[in-house]
């Protein structure tokens, strides 16, 4: 069965595609980082290469289903950047004389790009032209954060499923059912995973997950209070991370934006709904601070500055400006510390 947690439309749409022999060539899988779509791409070439009987695919425990499990699957090949910015020209290059091979040890030969938003403009024109006329034995299943990065080239040659947050009940059933997690972890788990699955199995598994999340939210809660000179070190820093490791800056920056979301449902009385379940208390006490307007005024530079990182803004400028727009409590509002 498929091991993807949520997504019942992309799973029955795929299914049904394989059972009326109209699967695409290229799929291409968008939604946030940890939804799952790794999960699904490698289910989708389990399926595509399990021993099973066909009602049963993918059976999990077959020896090809392993094998792709496992990721070391002769027929199944994941492009990522390798710790670079970019995916470049060569690995496409590399892809395509893999792509004109028969499968190995399966039946058809899955291509899996990781992070496909992050090709270069070279590599996505080189991808063109397999994704135009591939081999009949050949499947391509992009992953994506940001659609919006890739070439529209791109876009128009993959048939596209969105991948949404997962109910955050459905993240902790499965914690508790498949990963053996205490349900008060889950609990607290599934609430701070967004929805994310992959993230609240990592961090049942590594402490310091939780740890680095903790302390960066500690950050954030210091800056608003502090003046200029910490902030923009802190724009430096971060603009140094973001050039290094583009992954690791947008992971602080999502959680900006989610410590923010998590203000504005307090300040509107929703703080039943907020992610950080674990800070219920601080978030009270922020939100009493600050004016609605000033909430929504700084989540909206805080969408301002992932476009602007996206589109190749100066980095170190752009986090400096919005360390400036850090709203000030507003005046007659508490400001009990």
């Amino acid at each position: 069965m498929w091991q993807v947690v949520g997504h019942e439309t992309a799973v029955t749409l795929l299914q049904n595609s394989l059972n009326s022999g109209r699967l695409s060539h290229a799929y291409l899988l968008v939604g946030p980082e940890h939804v799952g779509k790794m999960t699904l791409a490698l289910n989708l070439a389990q399926v595509l290469n399990c021993e099973a009987e066909e009602a049963e695919r993918p059976c999990t425990s077959c020896t090809q289903c392993k094998r792709i499990a496992g990721r070391i699957h002769a027929d199944v090949q994941i492009l990522g950047t390798d710790g670079r910015t970019e995916i470049g020209i060569d690995q496409i290059r590399a892809l395509e004389q893999s792509a004109n091979l028969k499968p190995f040890e399966g039946r058809t030969r899955v291509f899996i790009i990781d992070g496909a938003e992050k090709l270069s403009i070279e590599a996505g024109n080189s991808l063109l032209k397999i994704l135009e006329e591939p081999p009949h034995y050949v499947q391509f299943i992009l992953l994506a954060s940001n659609e919006r990065l890739l070439l529209p080239t791109v876009l128009s040659r993959c048939h596209k499923l969105e991948l949404r947050p997962v109910p955050i009940a459905k993240v902790e059933q499965s914690l508790i059912q498949r990963w053996n997690v205490a349900p008060q972890q889950a609990g607290q788990l599934a609430r701070l995973s967004a929805g994310c699955p992959g993230w609240a199995v990592q961090a049942s598994r590594d402490d310091r997950i939780l740890s680095d999340r903790a302390s960066r939210l500690d950050t954030i809660q210091q800056l608003v209070t502090q003046g200029r000179a910490p902030r923009f070190a802190y724009a430096s820093d971060l603009a140094n991370q973001f050039i290094k490791n583009r992954a690791t800056a947008t992971d602080i920056l999502n959680l900006w934006a989610c410590w923010w979301h998590d203000l504005l449902l307090t300040k509107g009385g929703c703080i039943e709904f907020a992610t950080n379940a674990d800070r219920e208390h601080v978030l009270s006490r922020e939100a009493a601070n600050y004016r609605l307007s000033q909430i929504k005024g700084f989540i909206d530079s805080l969408r301002d500055v992932t476009k602007a990182l996206e589109q190749n803004s100066n980095p170190r400028l752009t986090l400096e400006v919005l360390m400036l727009n850090i709203p000030k409590p507003a005046e007659g509002m508490n400001t009990s510390r």
